[in-house]
């Protein structure tokens, strides 16, 4: 039940019995809680990265990607070990090069996979990873407010392709009649 159809019921039940309030009110913040704690991906893609602090650094600035500083696992030396970074209501993770056989694709030689982004605005999203210094791999198709993707590479040779997120909305299953 929504919280707000819940204090509905409290506010009728409590009328009638005061007791019910003290009853009903654990019932009640814990589905507030649940409507508003952030909900993480299940599916968590993984990126083998050489030097992961340099990576962190540059997701941040040119793709305006952010750390979940939590979850960085760093060794006694120093050394960034793994660490996950969230755009929007995604979660990425970013690890050691080599780890579970996956490499990047500046270390095997070969692109194998790219990773699609969906961003508000395009074109503002582009000129701030140019900025940056991200290779651009494909221009942004369309022009001005109408540019609705483009691709580039980050440092290690990662394919990033960021679109227009009306272009992402999943479609809501149809059911046949």
């Amino acid at each position: 039940m929504k919280p707000v159809d819940l204090a509905r019921k409290l506010r009728r039940e409590a009328a009638f019995k005061p007791a019910a309030l003290d009853r009903g009110k654990e019932t009640l913040m814990a589905a507030i809680q649940q409507e508003v704690e952030p909900r993480r991906p299940t599916v968590i893609p993984q990126l083998p990265y050489a030097d992961i602090r340099a990576a962190l650094s540059f997701l941040e600035r040119a793709f305006g990607f952010r750390e979940i500083r939590a979850t960085r696992l760093e060794g006694a030396d120093g050394v960034v070990h793994h660490a996950l970074v969230e755009f929007g209501d995604s979660v990425i993770g970013i690890g050691t090069q080599g780890a579970h056989g996956a490499v990047s694709p500046q270390r095997g030689g070969i692109e194998s996979q790219y990773l699609s982004v969906a961003v508000a605005d395009v074109a503002a999203h582009y000129q701030r990873a140019r900025a940056a210094g991200a290779r651009i791999a494909r221009e942004p198709r369309g022009h001005g407010a109408e540019a609705h993707a483009y691709e580039a590479f980050d440092p290690e040779g990662h394919r990033w392709r960021f679109v227009h997120q009306r272009l992402r909305e999943v479609p809501q299953e149809r059911t046949r009649a």
